[in-house]
Formats: structure tokens, sequence, C-alpha cells
């Protein structure tokens, strides 16, 4: 199977919210094993070397070997928890990987050819990306880094959707065995912008802003008068 990168890790016997911030203020991760026929297993990172990681999207769409002394294991990356307000990783969730077992992974779709496609390049299109990646079944041997996509041939109001993407053997997608095939990109007319405002549209709207605004002013006025008592006339006594 192809391994996309290789971690050092420890095993990790100490449990328990307290615990965890105790690792995060030492500079480690907490992070748990699971699957493969195995029991969970607690392991601990080191923060500074994931975060060098993080941003390659490869790292979660690849077969990472966790090597802790001299045992090692292949897993995939499940869940990654960021600190809500910091640049930090709080906890990582990953899968054993086992040869003979399927593997769920979400893969990237990389889109290629689109500038010089007959709906962008002739008639005036522009690409809509409606997901950048998808779920795939597959065996460890079978995975690749990524799926992709040809929109060279791509004509204005034309969709691709997920049966379009080539897939590698031994490979299929979840969601078209279910019959959800979705739209992945689409070519379509630029929105057309709203013209701006000319000086005499917006000298007139202001005169009108204007009007409106003396209109119920006046009326107020005219209440006002007509709620008034009437005065008599002439102050001497009959």
């Amino acid at each position: 199977m192809r391994i996309g990168f290789e971690i050092q890790a420890d095993f990790r016997d100490d449990q328990g919210k307290g615990a965890s911030r105790r690792l995060r203020r030492r500079g480690k991760i907490p992070a748990i094993i699971y699957g493969g026929k195995l029991a969970p297993r607690q392991v601990i990172f080191d923060h500074q070397n994931l975060m060098t990681m993080i941003d390659n999207e490869k790292l979660y769409s690849s077969i990472i070997r966790i090597k802790v002394g001299s045992e090692s294991q292949e897993a995939i990356i499940k869940d990654v928890q960021m600190h809500p307000a910091k640049n930090a990783i709080m906890h990582i969730d990953l899968q054993r990987v086992l040869a003979d077992e399927k593997i769920r992974i979400h893969l990237p779709i990389h889109f290629h050819g689109a500038a010089g496609s007959p709906g962008v390049k002739t008639e005036g299109g522009v690409v809509s990306h409606r997901i950048s990646d998808v779920e795939v079944v597959c065996l460890p041997k079978d995975l690749p880094e990524f799926l992709e996509l040809d929109l060279s041939q791509m004509k204005l109001n034309e969709t691709k959707f997920l049966s379009d993407i080539p897939l590698p053997a031994g490979v299929v997608i979840p969601q078209l065995q279910q019959g959800r095939n979705v739209a992945v990109v689409s070519v379509h007319a630029p929105r057309a912008a709203e013209p701006e405002p000319t000086e005499a549209a917006a000298a007139e709207g202001a005169v009108a802003a204007g009007t409106t605004a003396a209109a119920p002013a006046a009326g107020e006025a005219a209440k006002a008068d007509a709620a008034a008592p009437a005065k008599k006339e002439g102050g001497g006594k009959k």
C-alpha cells in the first residue's frame, strides 16, 4: 500500500479532560486509533510536528504510518478537532488500515482545463464548483491521492456530475451506488452587474426622498391644526 506520511507517536495511559489539558500545555496532542479488529489505543503526537502537515490536503487522503518505538501501524485520519479561536489542534481520530479491508475516505477532486474550455474561453462563461471532494471506498492498495476531472470540453450551461469522474480500478463512489449522482461542476453565464446610478438619477432620487419625507410632516401639521380647540370670537360676555 502507498504510505503518504510517517509520524512518530507515544502511547498514552492517563485519560480524562484534565490529562488532555496537561498534554496540550506540554505541546502534545491527544489522539486515538481504533478499528482493524483491535481495541482502541490512546496515543500522543507532537503538536509542532503535526502543525507543519495539517494544511496539506494529502494528509487527509493518504495512508499514514504511525510509529511508536519499534512498533508501527498504518492508519487514516477520520477527524481533526481544531481549537475554536486559536490555530491549534485539540484532538485527532485515526482508523487502522489493514491490507485486506476496504476503507472509506474522502478524496479531493482536482479540476483542469477550465480556462481553455469553449464555455469559458469563447462563450464568456464562469466555472462554478459545487463540491471539491468526495467519499470513496477501496482497498488500501488501490487508494489514489486524488480524483481528476477534465473540464476542457465543457460548454456554456453544461454540468458535470459524479458519474463523469473517471475512477481508478477498484475505487467506487458510494453515492453513485445509492443513486445520488450529484452535480460536481458547471459552466454558466456570469450574473449581470447592476448599473451604477448616474449623477442625474442620484439627484432625482435625493429630491424624491426629500419630498417623501416632507409629506408626512405636512400631514402631521394638518392633523395638529384640526385637533386644536376653536378660539371664541370677541372677548366680552353677552
